[in-house]
C-alpha cells in the first residue's frame, strides 16, 4: 500500500501524538508499504514562541499554508493511496481527501466533550468552542474511522449523523519494552539520580498537567494516606513541571518535603520508576486511553485507578478501581480517604499476594502488545484501501 500519514506539526507541544504517528508509520513500513508523513511545517510559528501569539501563527501554518501546500501535492499522487489521520483532531484537514481512500484514528473526545458542556472542570472559552467546532465539523465528514477505546468508539457515535462505513476499535499498543525488572536495582538508580531516598519504596505517579490526569487529586489523595499510616514512603510525580496551581497545593500540603515532581526525565528512568513503585496512583478524571495503566503492569506495578471508562477498560480485572472525584469541594476529602485506605489496604498486601497482583497485571498487559495493535490495524488499512 501506499500510506499519507496526517500527523501533528512539530511545533505544536504534544508528545503522545507525534510518538503515536510514528508507531503506525514505522509499524507499517517494517510490513513493506510505503509511507510518507504529511504535516505543516513552521513558517510563521517561527516568527515568535510566545504564548497566544505563537499559537494563532501556527494556526495561519495549520489551516492556510499546509491545505494549500496538501491541494498541490496531491495532483501528484496515486489515487490509490491511503490517507491516514494519526489524530481525529486534525479535522480540519479530512476534507481534503474525503473523496479517497482515508481513515481516522480517533483518541480522545474530551475537548469535544468540554466544548459541548459535558465536563465542568475542563470549561473552554469561546474561541475554544469554535475551536472545536471546526474540529468536529472536519471528522463528521469522514467515513472510516478506528478508535482506541470502547468508550472513545462510543463517543464518536454520539457525534456522528451517520453510520460510518467502517468503524473499528483497536486498543493502543505500549510504545516501548516494559517488563518487570529488578526491584532493588531499579530502586537505586532511582535513588542516585534523583537523591531522594527511594529504596524501601514509593508511590508513583506518571502524567502532565492536563486537568483529567488529576495530579491535584493525587496530592489529596497522598496526604489522607499520610494521616493515618505509619508508612511515610514518599510520592513521586514524573511528568511536566507543576503548574502554579499545584505548586500551590503542594506548599500547602503537611507532607510536601515527601512529596517529588521530577520533570525531562528519559524513557529508561520511567521504566524503573515503574518497576521500583509500590503501587502507580492514577485517578484519572478522564482519558482517552491511559498509557500509564498498561505500561506499570506491565513492568510488575500494582494500579489504582479509575472506576469509569477507559481507565477501567485498560485495567481490567488486574486494577484497584476507585470512584471518580467528585466535583464539590466538600466532597473530595471523604473521597481521598476513601482511596488512600485502598493504598494502605494494598502496601499491606502479604508478598504471596503482591505477587499474584502482579502476575495479574502483567498478563492483563500483554493485551496491549504492539505488534497485535499494527496487525489490526493493518487489516483494517487493506480493508479500506481495497487490497484485502
Amino acid at each position: 500500500m501506499n500510506i499519507i500519514i496526517f500527523a501533528h506539526p512539530e511545533f505544536i507541544a504534544h508528545q503522545s501524538m507525534p510518538r503515536y504517528a510514528k508507531i503506525l508509520a514505522e509499524g507499517m513500513r517494517s510490513r513493506g508499504h510505503d509511507v510518507n508523513l504529511w504535516f505543516p511545517h513552521s513558517y510563521f510559528a517561527r516568527i515568535s514562541s510566545h504564548g497566544n501569539f505563537h499559537k494563532w501563527l501556527g494556526y495561519i501554518d495549520q489551516y492556510i499554508v499546509f491545505p494549500f501546500q496538501v491541494k498541490k501535492q496531491l495532483k501528484n499522487t496515486s489515487s490509490k493511496t491511503l490517507f491516514v489521520f494519526s489524530d481525529h483532531a486534525l479535522g480540519p484537514w479530512v476534507p481534503l481527501v474525503n473523496n479517497r481512500p482515508h481513515v481516522i484514528h480517533c483518541h480522545d473526545f474530551l475537548a469535544q466533550r468540554s466544548a459541548m458542556g459535558e465536563i465542568p472542570q475542563n470549561e473552554l472559552g469561546w474561541t475554544g468552542r469554535v475551536y472545536q467546532r471546526l474540529i468536529k465539523k472536519g471528522f463528521l465528514q469522514g467515513k472510516y474511522f478506528i478508535s482506541i477505546s470502547k468508550k472513545t468508539k462510543q463517543d464518536l457515535h454520539r457525534f456522528l449523523s451517520i453510520t460510518p462505513l467502517k468503524s473499528e476499535m483497536v486498543y493502543n499498543g505500549l510504545n516501548q519494552e516494559f517488563k518487570y525488572l529488578n526491584v532493588d536495582d531499579a530502586r537505586k538508580k532511582l535513588a542516585i539520580s534523583t537523591g531522594i531516598h527511594l529504596e524501601t519504596g514509593y508511590i508513583l505517579h506518571v502524567g502532565g498537567n492536563q486537568f483529567y490526569k488529576n495530579r491535584m487529586g493525587v496530592v489529596d489523595i497522598y496526604d489522607q494516606w499520610r494521616t493515618f499510616s505509619k508508612k511515610d514512603h514518599p510520592l513521586i510525580l514524573i511528568g511536566e513541571y507543576a503548574d502554579p496551581a499545584l505548586r500551590r497545593r503542594h506548599m500547602a500540603s503537611p507532607f510536601r518535603e515527601s512529596i517529588h515532581f521530577l520533570s525531562n526525565r528519559n524513557d529508561e528512568f520511567v521504566r524503573n520508576a515503574y518497576s521500583g513503585a509500590l503501587v502507580l496512583l492514577y485517578p484519572s478524571i478522564a482519558e482517552g486511553f491511559g498509557w500509564p495503566i498498561a505500561e506499570a503492569m506491565a513492568s510488575g506495578c500494582p494500579v489504582i485507578t479509575t472506576d469509569d471508562a477507559p481507565m477501567n477498560e485498560v485495567a481490567g480485572e488486574a486494577g484497584f478501581l476507585i470512584p471518580v472525584m467528585p466535583i464539590l469541594p466538600n466532597e473530595i476529602s471523604g473521597w481521598a480517604q476513601h482511596a488512600g485506605l485502598l493504598l494502605e489496604e494494598i502496601l499491606n498486601f502479604p508478598s504471596e499476594k503482591r505477587a499474584c497482583i502482579i502476575s495479574k497485571g502483567m498478563e492483563n498487559s500483554k493485551r496491549f502488545d504492539p505488534r497485535k495493535m499494527l496487525d489490526k490495524v493493518e487489516s483494517i488499512y487493506k480493508e479500506i484501501a481495497g487490497e484485502s
